[in-house]
């Protein structure tokens, strides 16, 4: 039998506030997705004025760092011509993906989840994604022991 961790609504809200204040703090409107750990959707946010092709982008990018367990600029490094993973951006129907944006969330060693921003340059959405990450864990320490 496996046990699994797994995010739940209360959670991808946590993720996504962290994330939309980032946004604004930025003052740049984004889609937010947010997976579960098997890269099912499980909450999305296009922010008034976040870019309507950005909400794919989004997605695939949350179903990118949960079902890979890997942050979407890692494989962004490593598939360039002549490296490892070229051209695995086709993989998966074209899914996957190689722009930075899309991280694992991790608790305990185990990924549990990704989220997912696009709207902004590469490295704003990889900052917004982690603010929504460190919103998370933030809220997980916070929380009384059971």
């Amino acid at each position: 039998m496996i046990t699994i961790t797994r995010l739940d609504a209360a959670d991808a809200d946590t993720l996504i506030a962290g994330a939309v204040a980032q946004a604004d703090d930025l003052r740049v409107p984004m889609c937010i997705a947010i997976c579960d750990e098997a890269g099912q959707l499980i909450a999305f946010r296009r922010m008034d004025g976040g870019k309507i092709t950005s909400s794919t982008i989004a997605i695939d990018k949350a179903f990118t760092a949960a079902g890979a367990k890997k942050a979407t600029h890692e494989y962004g490094a490593i598939s360039q011509p002549g490296a490892p993973a070229y051209g695995i951006q086709s993989a998966i129907g074209g899914r996957l993906m190689v722009v930075g944006g899309g991280l694992p969330v991790v608790m305990n060693g185990d990924v549990i989840g990704g989220i997912g921003v696009s709207s902004g340059t590469p490295d704003q959405d990889r900052q917004v994604a982690q603010a929504g990450i460190d919103a998370f864990q933030r809220s997980i320490r916070q929380a009384p022991a059971k």
